[in-house]
C-alpha cells in the first residue's frame, strides 16, 4: 500500500457543504475536484463519529489524537490535514481508493468509494460494471475488508442552456442541462433511469460475511442533491423511499456494524488495535468557542464521545 500525496489538503466540511460544492461545480469532472469535499466529509466523519485515528485515514483529516492514561483526546489542527489517495494492492490490480482506513499490523480494513453523476441518467447502469469490478478486486485480496459505495447525483429539475460564469477574470462556459440530465419528469417523478439504478445498487450491497459474494459491498447509499439555487446541496427527502436500504442515513451505521463484527468482536485478541476510539468530551476539538465548534454543531451525526 502506498499513500499518494497531492491535491488540496483535507478540510472539515459538513455533508451540506460538500454537496453544495458538488452541485455548483462547473469545471471538468475528470479532475475529481467536484467530489473531493465529499471525500473529506467521509474521512472526517470516520474520525469524529467512527472513532478511527486521523493517522489511519486517507485523505488525512485535520485533527491530532492524543492518549493520556487511556483517555483519548482530539484536537483540531488544519496543518495536519492532507489530501491524496491510497494505492491498495487488489486481487487483480492495484487501485487508488477515495477514502481508506488502515490499521497497523492488519492492513486496510475499511474503504469508501465516492461517485457522482451530474446527468445522463439513462446511462447510469453502465456504472455498475466499474462498481462490481472495484469491489471484487478489493475483496479478493482482503476478504474481511468493509467496502462502502456512496453515490451522489445532481437533482436537475429543469433544462438549462449553457451560460457563462466569470471566474478569475475570464468567462467560463457552464455545462448545459439537457433533457437526458433531468432527474425528474414533467410530473415531478424520479426518472426511470434513476429508479433502475436504485434497483441495481440495492442488489449490490449488504454483504454479510467474509465468505459471501466478493462482488457485493457491505454498505451502499444513493442520494440526490438539489441544484436549485434556493437550497443547493440539500438532499431530496423522498428518494430513495424511507424504507430503502440505500438511504444515506443508514450508510455509516452499516459500515460500523460490519467493521465491529469482523475486526472487534470477531477478533478480540486484536481489539486494542482495531477497537474504535471514544473521544473525551472535553477534547479541544469540541470546544463550542473553538475554531470548528460552530461547524460541528451543524453536522448530521453524533460525535463518538467517551461515556
Amino acid at each position: 500500500m502506498r499513500r499518494e500525496s497531492g491535491g488540496r489538503p483535507c478540510e472539515l466540511v459538513s455533508l451540506h457543504q460538500a454537496l453544495a460544492h458538488f452541485v455548483g461545480f462547473q469545471g471538468a469532472v475528470q479532475s475529481q475536484e467536484h467530489i473531493k469535499p465529499l471525500h473529506w466529509y467521509v474521512a472526517c466523519r470516520l474520525v469524529l463519529e467512527g472513532g478511527f485515528l486521523p493517522d489511519e485515514i486517507t485523505p488525512r483529516p485535520p485533527f491530532r489524537a492524543e492518549s493520556r492514561g487511556g483517555i483519548w483526546s482530539l484536537r483540531y489542527d488544519a496543518t495536519y490535514g492532507s489530501g491524496g489517495e491510497r494505492t491498495v494492492l487488489g486481487g487483480l490490480k492495484t487501485k487508488n481508493i477515495d477514502v481508506v482506513a488502515i490499521k497497523e499490523g492488519v492492513g486496510p480494513v475499511l474503504t469508501v468509494s465516492c461517485k457522482g453523476a451530474i446527468g445522463a441518467f439513462r446511462n447510469l447502469t453502465n456504472r455498475m460494471e466499474e462498481a462490481v469490478g472495484d469491489c471484487t478486486n478489493l475483496h479478493i485480496a482482503y476478504p474481511p475488508m468493509v467496502c462502502g459505495y456512496l453515490f451522489i447525483a445532481r437533482a436537475n429539475r429543469s433544462e438549462q442552456a449553457a451560460i457563462e460564469q466569470i471566474e478569475g477574470g475570464g468567462a467560463v462556459p457552464a455545462r448545459a442541462v439537457l433533457r437526458n440530465d433531468l432527474a425528474f419528469n414533467p410530473e415531478g417523478e424520479v426518472v426511470d433511469g434513476l429508479i433502475r439504478f436504485h434497483s441495481a445498487l440495492r442488489a449490490l450491497g449488504d454483504r454479510r460475511g467474509i465468505r459471501d459474494d466478493v462482488s457485493r459491498y457491505e454498505a451502499v447509499a444513493l442520494a440526490l442533491a438539489e441544484t436549485d439555487v434556493a437550497v443547493p446541496g440539500s438532499i431530496v427527502a423522498d428518494f430513495p423511499e424511507p424504507d430503502s436500504s440505500l438511504r444515506i442515513e443508514r450508510f455509516f451505521d452499516t459500515l460500523y456494524l460490519h467493521y465491529d463484527e469482523r475486526y472487534v468482536y470477531g477478533a478480540p485478541a486484536l481489539r486494542s488495535v482495531t477497537g474504535r476510539r471514544e473521544w473525551a468530551e472535553n477534547s479541544p476539538a469540541f470546544d463550542a468557542e473553538g475554531p470548528v465548534g460552530p461547524l460541528l454543531r451543524q453536522m448530521d451525526y453524533r460525535l463518538r464521545l467517551d461515556g
